[in-house]
């Protein structure tokens, strides 16, 4: 576990998936991510990597060959090597190796840089074409917030904020976890969803179009916020187990399969694809309000 630590915030990564497992608000104590419950959710803020969402047939079909591949990836069950590392700065590296070239048929290394600047965590993704010819991938970020922040409080007391006062459609999921064809218009006023336990009992919900770039979390009973802005991320998901006491907030370069469309890798919905010698990065920001 790597601790990073300002007059701020107090966060811990894990190497196992270079995982983000806390954030901790310095004045007053609180802890922001969910601390985890196998029997609910395994997983605490894992890093998706090479796929996003669910591929049909458990698999991705790479110039006519199948590789088996499991729902976002693999990049979160791997051990990641720490690379480099500072009070306030760590950086995070998997390396495509044997198995990994069993799923996914790219020379790769995948990055992730964590950095605290006051009351703010930068995480940046870096992906490295370690191959000769272009590589196509996915990846995204998936870190659940504990909600409600403090005891005596309600998950129906919290709502989501968008940065644009839209009221955009999401996109459902089938019971597999593919793209069903079908939107879902949501109560969203004045730019507000709010939480309730029953809100993600069909699946998360996937906004493709959103015009905000910056969503925050917020309570009725209180001023302070999560604030989760995404530059340059075209898609975002909400999700939560049903009635359990967290809110994913997940920006996305990727998405699942729509169902009964399985298509070449390269030609996925929202791949993206990295030639020969290039860098590709992107970064996304958690704030503390």
């Amino acid at each position: 576990m790597v601790t990073l630590e300002n007059e701020y915030l107090k966060i811990k990564v894990n190497a196992l998936g270079a995982q983000l497992s806390s954030i901790i608000d310095k004045n007053d104590g609180i802890e922001h991510i969910w601390q985890g419950n196998p029997a609910v959710w395994a997983y605490q803020a894992p890093n998706l990597f090479p796929v996003v969402g669910g591929c049909i047939n458990d698999s991705i079909w790479v110039n006519g060959t199948p590789y088996p591949i499991k729902r976002h990836g693999f990049a979160r069950n791997m051990g990641f090597k720490k690379i480099e590392s500072s009070p306030k700065h760590a950086q995070f590296s998997l390396r495509y190796n044997d198995e990994t070239l069993k799923s996914f048929p790219y020379k790769f290394e995948f990055q992730v840089v964590y950095h605290l600047d006051k009351n703010q965590l930068k995480v940046m993704y870096k992906v490295i074409n370690l191959d000769d010819k272009t590589i196509y991938f996915s990846l995204g970020a998936h870190p659940a917030f504990a909600v409600p922040f403090t005891d005596g409080e309600r998950y129906e007391d919290y709502f989501v904020t968008f940065e644009q006062a839209e009221n955009p459609p999401a996109h459902t999921l089938s019971a597999n976890g593919f793209f069903n064809g079908e939107t879902k218009n949501l109560h969203i006023a004045n730019g507000n969803l709010f939480l309730n336990p029953d809100l993600f009992k069909a699946d998360a919900l996937v906004f493709k179009n959103l015009a905000s770039r910056k969503v925050s979390i917020q309570s009725t009973q209180h001023k302070k916020s999560i604030v989760v802005q995404f530059p340059h991320f075209n898609y975002l998901g909400l999700w939560a187990k049903p009635s359990a006491p967290f809110l994913c907030v997940e920006p996305w370069l990727g998405c699942a399969d729509t169902e009964g469309q399985a298509t070449e890798f390269s030609k996925k919905e929202a791949i993206q694809q990295l030639t020969y010698g290039h860098v590709f990065e992107t970064e996304f920001f958690v704030r503390i309000v």
